[in-house]
């Protein structure tokens, strides 16, 4: 019998009460749906007191006629932090993480058949809880809330608990787990186990096709159907089990899968979003994964820092990104009681996340912790017991930490900006095991979308020398960035708005320029072609209108670069200083090219010192340039090719351009020979709100659906004006509801909305009014 979904219908208080778990009690209740956030946050500025709160929620339901006989278990995926689950009045059980699912038996409990029962749940989200993530300060905020699925699975006594399907090659063994029988009472019993396709898995309908090993470029899916039958040839139960054939090893060397050794590239993820927290629904998780994929073209992510949802780790798996998760945590460790329990979310992680192929490591120590070895062997001597197919690690900040896990990794803060990208592994840790580099960059140059220019240059290329470095490296298995997006944090983090801006991304998952960097390191069959300008281009951007190093980022092949629709120079990808990178940032050298001669008489011989002299004054400015440049131009002086005045004449033609003729720079990118992208900056004429949606159709499944709208101050050219400030107005009709204010402000030029399902059928469409006084309409269609 399938799932009943109980996401719908339930009653909230924000308080809790004994007295409220009973049948007859009534209060001032909320009606909400699951997911369920107990707050609607503001973007920022808000404190942690707003959703740390001890509450309830509550529905009913009906014993139904069928049920006789049967095992009625209920099932939260995710309920933040601490959930005791009451039926009829009764407490039936406790379960201490916020990030683990847990069962509970109603059976002996429900009202009659045909009669209502009264499910009520408590949550208390207060970080004084004994329990991880909890116990000092946390880099993140935690709020409270039912914020994953809420079912009720309708089971023989006799039943299949679960399965673990394990691979080596194209070899597979399943465990079996059956609950309502003693283990002296198994042979009573028959398990068949039959292999099936999955039905996304991209094979041909040829029924004797060989198996095909999960791979981040061919992620091939199967599914193993476990029947269970009684001595009589009854069938009790079924359990689908979805997996992948796929071998891991980690080594001094690197990381191999099946054999291939591939160097990781990702980003750590939070779980949040703007307003909601954690609460989002199915398509909105699956949406980050391909952010992740296709958007940043990463192959790997680390769930930083708790095991996150199933339906974002099941589009890890169809989409062949590679997951790193871990345990609940941030630094501290507790009490006894505390690593009981942090003990219990190791066994939790990985039972319930070990059929996943995309997960290739498990995290058994609280983020950044120090060394507690009576600990840390019992989660990974837990860890080793419940899964032999993969191998441990323990996100640490330590060099040459006690090493119980199969891989060290470790968060590398150490680049500054003016140093190597990275530690060698030698003078982080002698081990022979494998090592990872699971942080970097992050609080080390926090970034906003609404920095200054130079600034949001050398958050990006921060991220390319790091990237760089690890590249270089072979016996580094690779590397997670920090972060995936910007992200609600606690007051004793952030920006004093309680925001860490440490994302390639902002909280709305729009694209900072770092972002780029990341992007162009993949084909343009996963992330498109790929193609930007690390400036505007406007010189009153920069002190003294010295603009600085100008870098051009794409996975082209080359890029032809023209001033004013005269060519300057192509640029070609082996340009690049960063040469361990497939398509490393390329340094715009040349915004002359040869006009020197062609326009200006300047013998040839000449050009090329004059305009290394033009363009150090574009970089440095008069009063910071280096002295060899003065001899430079001194040299040209005295040879009569140039003076002062006509220095500044050349200089304010090609260069500084004060009260001159608008100057438009044309970027082309070239693959194979062909033109695939062009790229303009000049000065804006004018600014457009530009809406960008992945999805207008909602459908509502479990529960509700959301989908994101992105907004962005752009220019006729499609640049995104990253001083736009201004406020948008909403405005919500139909079968939709908005998630957020009515009025949103752009930050760096940009922001968005969500709009959910509302149980409805039918239509909805949001009205926006810009700054300009301009209307747009986003239309939706909602399936039930």
């Amino acid at each position: 019998m399938p799932r009943i979904y109980l996401n719908n219908d339930w009653e909230f208080s924000s308080e809790f009460s004994q007295e409220l778990t009973q049948n007859g009690s009534t209060a001032d209740f909320e009606k909400v749906r699951i997911p369920h956030s107990f707050t609607e946050t503001p973007f920022n500025s808000f404190s942690t007191d707003t959703y740390q709160k001890n509450a309830l929620y509550r529905r009913t339901f009906i014993t139904e006629n069928g049920w006789e006989g049967k095992k009625i278990l209920l099932t939260l995926e995710g309920a933040a932090h601490e959930s005791e689950v009451f039926l009829n009045g009764k407490s039936l059980a406790v379960h201490k993480c916020g990030y683990t699912a847990f069962s509970v038996d109603l059976t002996e409990n429900l009202a009659p058949s045909g009669s209502k029962n009264l499910l009520a749940i408590r949550v208390d989200s207060r970080e004084s809880l004994n329990q991880p993530p909890f116990g000092f300060v946390i880099d993140y905020m935690t709020y409270g809330g039912i914020y994953r699925d809420v079912y009720i699975e309708i089971k023989n006594p006799v039943y299949i608990e679960n399965v673990f399907v394990k691979t080596k090659g194209i070899e597979y063994t399943a465990d079996v787990k059956i609950a309502g029988i003693n283990q002296t009472e198994i042979e009573k019993y028959r398990i068949i186990n039959t292999l099936k396709k999955a039905e996304n898995a991209p094979l041909s309908t040829n029924p004797d096709e060989q198996i095909r090993l999960w791979s981040v470029d061919e992620p091939y899916l199967y599914i193993l159907e476990t029947s269970l039958f009684d001595s009589d040839k009854n069938l009790l139960d079924t359990k689908q089990t979805r997996f992948g054939f796929r071998d891991i090893l980690f080594d001094e060397s690197g990381f191999y899968l099946n054999g291939q050794k591939i160097k990781l590239r990702g980003l750590n993820r939070h779980q949040s979003w703007p307003y909601a927290g954690y609460a989002m629904p199915k398509n909105m998780q699956r949406d980050d994964a391909d952010i992740l994929k296709y958007e940043l073209g990463l192959n790997e992510v680390r769930t930083s820092h708790y095991p996150q949802s199933h339906y974002f780790i099941d589009r890890c798996d169809e989409t062949g990104l590679l997951v790193f998760t871990e345990i609940p945590g941030w630094q501290h460790i507790g009490n006894a009681e505390w690593k009981d329990i942090a003990v219990e979310n190791v066994r939790q992680m990985i039972i319930q996340w070990r059929n996943h192929p995309s997960i290739f490591i498990w995290g058994v120590r609280i983020n950044e912790s120090l060394d507690d070895d009576e600990f840390y062997t019992r989660t990974n001597a837990d860890a080793h017991e419940l899964d032999s197919t993969r191998p441990t690690g323990g996100v640490r900040f330590l060099r040459n930490s006690s090493l119980l896990e199969d891989v060290y990794t470790f968060n590398d803060f150490s680049f500054f900006g003016e140093n190597e990208g990275c530690l060698p592994k030698k003078k982080v840790t002698k081990t022979k095991k494998g090592y990872m580099i699971t942080e970097y960059n992050g609080h080390m140059f926090p970034t906003k979308t609404f920095d200054c220019e130079a600034h949001r240059t050398e958050h990006a290329l921060r991220h390319a020398k790091v990237l760089d470095a690890v590249a270089a490296r072979s016996e580094i298995s690779g590397s997670s960035g920090w972060c995936m997006s910007d992200y609600n944090t606690h007051k004793d983090f952030g920006s004093g708005d309680y925001i860490c801006y440490h994302g390639v991304l902002d909280m709305f998952r729009n694209s900072k320029m770092a972002a780029k960097v990341y992007q162009s390191q993949q084909c343009a069959d996963i992330t498109g072609d790929v193609l930007e300008v690390t400036s505007s281009m406007d010189i009153g951007e920069h002190a003294g209108g010295a603009r600085g190093d100008v870098y051009i980022i794409t996975n082209a092949d080359s890029v032809k670069m023209y001033v004013n629709d005269i060519f300057i120079k192509e640029y070609s990808i082996e340009q690049s200083p960063f040469k361990n990178l497939l398509h490393g940032p390329i340094l715009i050298d040349d915004y002359i090219g040869h006009r020197l001669v062609d326009e200006d008489g300047i013998k040839e011989k000449y050009s090329v010192p004059m305009k290394a002299m033009l363009f150090a004054l574009q970089k440095y400015g008069v009063d910071k340039l280096p002295f060899k440049y003065i001899l430079k131009g001194l040299g040209l002086w005295i040879r009569r090719v140039t003076n002062p005045g006509k220095l500044r004449d050349l200089y304010g033609k090609y260069i500084g351009n004060w009260g001159g003729q608008a100057v438009k720079y044309r970027f082309d990118s070239y693959r194979n020979g062909k033109l695939v992208k062009t790229l303009t900056k000049t000065p804006a004429k004018q600014t457009f709100l530009k809406l960008e949606s992945k999805r207008t159709t909602l459908i509502e499944e479990e529960s509700y659906d959301v989908a994101f709208v992105s907004l962005k101050a752009a220019d006729e050219n499609g640049n995104v004006q990253p001083y736009c400030q201004e406020a948008v107005l909403l405005e919500v009709e139909g079968s939709i509801e908005l998630i957020g204010p009515k009025a949103v402000s752009l930050k760096g030029g940009m922001a968005g909305f969500y709009v959910k399902s509302c149980g409805k059928k039918g239509e909805g469409r949001v009205k926006i009014t810009d700054w300009n006084n301009q209307f747009y309409t986003v239309n939706f269609v909602i399936k039930i």
